[in-house]
C-alpha cells in the first residue's frame, strides 16, 4: 500500500499589522500579529516518479502547479538540505481562500515541509523547520506554528502570544483577489516622501488577546495595509460596512485583502453577520469560524 501523509494548516487574520518604511531589500520591518483561525488547507504528499502538484477546492484553478507553488518550493528545499529525491505527489486541498490575505499559499508551504519531513522521516530539528519555511516567505513561519504570534522583521521572526479564550469571526470573500506586492507597492506610493514610524506592536491589544476580551481586541486592531488595499479596491469599504452594520464590533481587511474580517460577540451574532453579509450582495461568500486554531497538524 502506498503511504500517504496529510497535513491540516489554517488561515491566518493579522489583528495587527504595522508597516514600516521599504527596505533597501525592498521588504517592509512589521509588527504584525497573527491569530490562526479555523479555515484550514489540507496538503497530501505520496511517493511518485517525479515531483508534481494537483489541487482541488474553491480557486483551485488559480493555483499554480508548477515549481513557483510554495508546497513545491517546501519539498524541494527539504529534500536538497537531506540528500533525498523529491518525488512526490502534493496534493492540496484548498479552503483557504486564494489570493485573500489568509496566507492560503504560505499555509500549503507549511503543510507541504510537515507532510514531506513526516513522509521520509527526515525529523528535521523544529528550527530547522522554521528557517526553511523564512526561505520560503514571511507568512509561512507562522503557518507552521499557529495559535497566536507577534512577528517581527518581515513577519518572519515570531514571539508565540497568550490567548486568554475563543474569538468568533466572520470572513467575507471577494469576487477577486488582490495581489500582495501589489498592495505594498500602493503603501508605498501613499506614503512616498513621509516619514513612516517604526512598527510596533499595540501592548492594548496584547492585553486583549491574553484576556480573551472581544470587545478590547475590538478597540485595538488595526492594519496599516487597508487603505492601500482599499485604494486597489474601493468596493470593500461597503463590505466593511455591511459587516460593522450588521452587529460586528469591528471590521478590518484580512493582511493585504481583499478578504474582510469582521470580530463578533458571540457565535450566534456571528452567523448573524454572515447572513446578512451575503445578503447584502457586497461579497461572494462568508465563512464563520473561531480563533485561535492550532497550526501545522499531520491527521494521517
Amino acid at each position: 500500500m502506498t503511504e500517504t501523509v496529510t497535513v491540516r494548516v489554517p488561515a491566518k487574520v493579522n489583528v495587527q499589522l504595522a508597516v514600516g518604511g521599504a527596505r533597501p531589500d525592498g521588504f517592509h520591518d512589521l509588527a504584525n500579529v497573527f491569530l490562526a483561525v479555523g479555515l484550514y488547507d489540507e496538503v497530501s504528499v505520496t511517493p511518485a516518479d517525479e515531483l508534481r502538484v494537483t489541487c482541488e477546492g474553491p480557486d483551485a484553478a488559480q493555483v499554480p502547479l508548477d515549481r513557483t507553488n510554495l508546497a513545491a518550493r517546501a519539498a524541494l528545499e527539504l529534500a536538497r538540505r537531506y540528500g533525498v529525491d523529491p518525488a512526490v505527489h502534493l496534493h492540496i486541498a484548498k479552503d483557504i481562500p486564494v489570493a485573500g490575505g489568509m496566507a492560503g499559499g504560505s499555509a500549503d508551504g507549511a503543510g507541504a515541509l510537515l507532510a514531506c519531513d513526516t513522509l521520509w522521516g527526515t525529523n528535521a530539528p523544529r528550527e530547522e523547520l522554521l528557517d526553511i519555511c523564512a526561505e520560503l516567505g514571511s507568512d509561512v513561519p507562522f503557518s507552521l506554528v499557529g495559535g497566536a504570534a507577534l512577528g517581527t522583521g518581515r513577519g518572519e521572526k515570531l514571539r508565540p502570544l497568550e490567548v486568554g479564550g475563543t474569538f468568533h469571526w466572520v470572513f467575507a470573500m471577494a469576487e477577486r483577489g488582490l495581489s500582495t506586492p501589489a498592495v505594498f507597492r500602493e503603501f508605498d506610493r501613499m506614503h512616498e516622501g513621509a516619514d513612516v514610524p517604526e512598527p510596533v506592536a499595540s501592548q492594548d491589544l496584547l492585553d486583549a488577546l491574553a484576556k480573551g476580551d472581544a470587545g478590547s481586541l475590538a478597540r485595538t486592531v488595526s492594519n496599516d495595509l487597508q487603505p492601500a488595499a482599499l485604494s486597489l479596491f474601493p468596493a470593500l469599504a461597503d463590505t466593511l460596512a455591511a459587516g460593522r452594520a450588521a452587529g460586528a464590533l469591528t471590521a478590518l481587511v484580512s493582511g493585504s485583502g481583499p478578504t474582510t474580517a469582521f470580530l463578533a460577540p458571540d457565535a450566534e451574532t456571528a452567523r448573524t453577520i454572515g447572513r446578512v453579509l451575503l445578503a447584502s450582495g457586497t461579497c461572494r461568500a462568508v465563512r464563520v469560524t473561531e480563533s485561535p486554531a492550532p497550526g501545522a497538524t499531520v491527521i494521517g
